[in-house]
């Protein structure tokens, strides 16, 4: 080719395209002509500033490893021990592998334990006799068990608490096939549990005994007394034992040998240590500073020491708050009687029939503090820091019975009367003594007398003393014998004035000084005589008693005439005997037939005689024992 073409470019008829880049390899593959080929690189075009240099100058040489770096060719001689050194580690591992199956076929798994107790390695009987002797010994062992801030104990086995061997076995199951398993099991420990067996009856039996010191309810905070010094009480949340979940706990943790904590639910306290010390501050302690004073008439004064206080003031719970209470009934019992003397107490009219002509007695109105109204200024006094005094309330008291009412009663006159004689000297003292007490007795139209409402107790205190009396059909004695005989006289007076019989009960056995089927006994709380004023006049009951009799008047306005019709006896019985022994006990008689008989009263009108009323009374009397003391 010539040296005419232009200069880097390519000769005539030499399509650039086809025509492969002077210094590259063929993309055809052929190995380049030796004019393509040159030991100096060819010179590159001209830069052309609008694009990238990628032919930089001067590239690198490529220098290539040298042959003391690379790595020998593997012989023939080495390649041949590869394999069956492989092969003998795998069979020496599979040897091992086979001979731990073999050697621990049907033992639990190694590193396990239950309830801390190693049974690793060992068969399912072995494990099972390891875990009885170290367990078992735990189960008759007391246990610490707590819950809240109490301490209790408990033995496991009485309280139904034990293992269920065979599903604690199951539970650890047996050697695993996994070889990486069975490798790692050498070198580590794995806590599996037991499976508690549990009597419900006897664990619910035992947690009950412990709720017994556990459960509280809540104690509110609070102010009490301790003489005139006031003492904070703490507040103590509640609490109650879970018992669900301390079956739970208790069933899973009995065997580990340490306390067992039990739940347990609390009930906060709404009132805490603060709202008690506001109250203490602001009412407790100013209330026993000093007396508390109240004035009366006639220069009477009533005095609340701060030792009475506590009888007085207390605190209750209200929301977060202590409150004060005041006990107005305490307070009155307390002071009323410091003010008694200038009281005024109200006064019935009364009909004074003494002299032979009925005469009222003035009522007298009554004067006495109010003391609900005066001890609506006891809170203020108390919390006063200096003037801790005030006057006392008083308000006027009317009597039951005004002076005009007992004017207008119409008491003119002995309507009914009767007398009785025949009695000993004991029961003259009580016969006396019940008489005083009944003289006087004003009953208003349409009320009710009883006479053991009207006396009272008739004991020792009032003056009665041991008389006879008649005690389950034979003669005895007690306090307030004699009684039955005023009882008598008072019926019967009642009885020919024409009063209403209410109720009233004979003898047991007839008494000759008292008419028959008309005549009364009482019994203190048990037997009564009861008549009603069925008059539209007032009544007074006159009652006196000498050494020998006693007579009863009833005064009113006549307006009726009574007769009355005693029965022929019939029915007798004779009595029987008994022989007791002597003593102040035995009360000799000799005995007395029993009977049957009747009583009619007839009423008629006092103005017309015309009959209002006709009653017939059957009275049975038992025989009167013959009774022997020996």
């Amino acid at each position: 080719m010539g040296d005419d073409g232009l200069p880097g470019g390519y000769g005539p008829g030499v399509d650039p395209a086809t025509e492969p880049i002077s210094g590259l390899p063929s993309l055809s593959g052929s190995p380049p002509t030796a004019a393509a080929v040159s030991s100096s690189p060819p010179n590159p075009p001209p830069p052309n500033p609008s694009l990238p240099n990628l032919f930089p100058p001067n590239p690198p040489p490529v220098v290539p490893p040298s042959p003391e770096f690379l790595p020998a060719p593997p012989t023939r001689r080495s390649r041949r021990w590869v394999v069956p050194v492989t092969v003998a580690a795998f069979a020496l591992v599979a040897l091992v592998y086979v001979l731990d199956l073999v050697l621990s076929g049907g033992h639990m798994p190694r590193g396990v334990t239950v309830a801390g107790v190693d049974v690793g390695g060992r068969s399912r009987a072995d494990a099972e006799a390891q875990l009885r002797t170290a367990l078992l010994e735990r189960s008759t062992r007391p246990i610490d068990v707590r819950a809240g801030d109490v301490t209790a104990q408990i033995v496991p086995k009485g309280a139904g608490l034990d293992i269920d061997w065979p599903a604690t076995l199951d539970r650890v199951g047996a050697q695993s096939w996994n070889p990486i398993t069975r490798a790692t099991s050498w070198f580590r420990r794995t806590e599996v549990g037991f499976v508690p067996s549990v009597d419900d009856a006897a664990l619910t039996a035992a947690l009950r005994e412990v709720t017994t010191q556990v459960d509280r309810q809540p104690v509110e905070g609070n102010i009490v007394f301790d003489g005139a010094r006031p003492v904070a009480v703490a507040p103590v949340p509640g609490q109650e034992l879970d018992l669900a979940a301390a079956r739970d706990r208790l069933a899973r943790h009995w065997v580990d040998g340490t306390p067992v904590d039990l739940p347990v639910r609390t009930t906060a306290v709404q009132v805490n240590a603060a709202a008690v010390e506001r109250a203490m501050q602001t009412v407790a302690e100013p209330a026993v500073q000093s007396d508390v004073v109240f004035t009366g008439k006639q220069g009477r004064r009533a005095v609340l020491s701060p030792t009475d206080v506590p009888r007085v003031l207390s605190f209750a719970a209200v929301g977060d708050q202590l409150e004060p209470r005041y006990d107005k009934n305490a307070a009155t019992a307390l002071l009323a009687p410091q003010l008694a003397p200038s009281e005024v107490a109200p006064k019935d009219a009364t009909v004074d029939v003494s002299g032979g002509v009925p005469r009222v007695v003035p009522a007298v109105v009554g004067d006495r503090v109010e003391w609900a109204t005066t001890l609506d200024a006891l809170p203020g006094l108390l919390a006063a820091p200096v003037v801790r005094t005030a006057a006392a309330t008083y308000k006027p008291v009317p009597p039951k019975i005004g002076t005009e009412q007992a004017q207008g009663l119409g008491i003119r006159e002995v309507i009914g009367q009767f007398t009785t004689s025949g009695f000993a000297a004991a029961s003259g003292v009580n016969i006396r003594a019940v008489a005083a007490q009944v003289n006087g007795a004003l009953v208003l139209p349409g009320d009710t007398f009883s006479l053991n409402g009207y006396t009272g107790p008739r004991g020792a205190a009032q003056g009665y003393v041991e008389s006879g009396i008649i005690d389950h059909g034979r003669p005895a004695k007690a306090i307030g014998g004699g009684v039955s005989q005023f009882a008598t006289t008072l019926y019967n007076a009642a009885y020919f004035a024409g009063l209403e019989d209410v109720t009233h009960t004979e003898h047991s056995y007839y008494i000759s000084r008292y008419p028959e089927a008309r005549e009364a006994t009482v019994f203190e709380g048990a037997i009564d005589l009861q008549f009603r004023n069925n008059t539209q006049h007032g009544i007074v009951i006159q009652a006196a008693a000498s050494d020998s009799d006693v007579t009863v008047r009833i005064w009113g306005t006549k307006t009726v005439d009574v007769e009355s019709i005693t029965g022929n006896r019939y029915a007798e019985t004779e009595p029987t005997s008994l022989t007791l022994p002597k003593g102040d006990d035995c009360i000799p008689s000799a005995g007395a037939p029993g009977f049957t008989t009747s009583n009619t009263r007839v009423i008629t009108d006092h103005a017309t005689g015309g009959e209002v009323y006709r009653h017939t009374r059957t009275v049975k009397y038992d025989p009167v024992p013959i009774v022997k003391c020996v």
